[in-house]
């Protein structure tokens, strides 16, 4: 066990645990790039790899938020209606793509890349598009279904080729499809959701080979411990403050993995 521990990695782990504490952005949008641009890992292992990280960590997630009623199963069946599916079509396409001999990594950065600049975006806006939704008219709950199972197969797809794309995106998909419930309740949803869509999307990396157990392990040893720090710092952090920064970081690495 001891021979396979890397403090780098656990270190990374545990920054990326403690801004996802800090902040409610998924980890897919920190860790993906991190480990291309930093440690030189392949975009498929990155993602696929953080596919089971992130599965791991927001069981966790969702089992609190359940605890507190802070989840509704109806949106998170309609997205997962949605998103499981998509992820294993898109599976398939990428394991099909790989057989024939085709360099998926260009793909895969293009997504992440492209997915990293919408996350900063929606980071950065989220509450202005909330109040935006809050203040016009609402879709019904049975209107609503069909752009949840299709917001959900959009996450699916964008998931399942880059692990970024069901934290600060989800959130604010729904803030617009249901301005009427609290945030806490978005946030829940949203990671629970985040857990089948993973796992799905993770165990397909597995057996297409894009998963590194070693490195996976590493990274939880210090992502774990990191969102709970993360966690209890984050009333006493300026939201001001975070918010642009972390939108500027992920704008940065979108821009950096698309002109790569």
């Amino acid at each position: 066990m001891l021979e396979h521990l890397d403090i780098l990695h656990g270190i990374a782990g545990l920054l990326v645990g403690v801004l996802v504490g800090l902040t409610g952005v998924g980890g897919g949008s920190l860790m993906t790039p991190i480990l291309v641009l930093m440690f030189g890992v392949s975009p498929a292992t990155a993602v696929g790899t953080d596919l089971l990280f992130a599965a791991i960590t927001k069981i966790g997630g969702s089992f609190v938020h359940n605890q507190h009623e802070s989840v509704d199963w109806k949106i998170m069946k309609r997205l997962a209606a949605g998103s499981v599916p998509a992820a294993v079509v898109t599976l398939v396409g990428v394991s099909y793509f790989g057989k024939v001999g085709k360099d998926s990594s260009g793909i895969i950065l293009t997504v992440l890349g492209s997915m990293l600049v919408l996350t900063a975006f929606a980071t950065l806006f989220q509450k202005q598009l909330a109040k935006f939704a809050k203040t016009h008219e609402r879709l019904d709950d049975s209107h609503a279904l069909l752009p949840t199972v299709g917001l959900g197969a959009v996450l699916g797809v964008a998931v399942s080729i880059s692990s970024v794309g069901a934290g600060a995106i989800g959130v604010t998909a729904l803030l617009m499809l249901y301005p009427a419930l609290r945030v806490s309740r978005i946030v829940g949803t949203d990671i629970a959701h985040a857990v089948p869509l993973t796992l799905v999307a993770g165990f397909g990396h597995w057996l297409i080979g894009g998963v590194d157990l070693n490195l996976l392990m590493n990274l939880l040893m210090g992502s774990l411990p990191g969102v709970a720090i993360g966690s209890f710092l984050s009333a006493r952090s300026p939201d001001k403050v975070l918010r642009p920064a972390l939108a500027a970081v992920l704008l940065f690495s979108g821009v950096k993995l698309l002109t790569a």
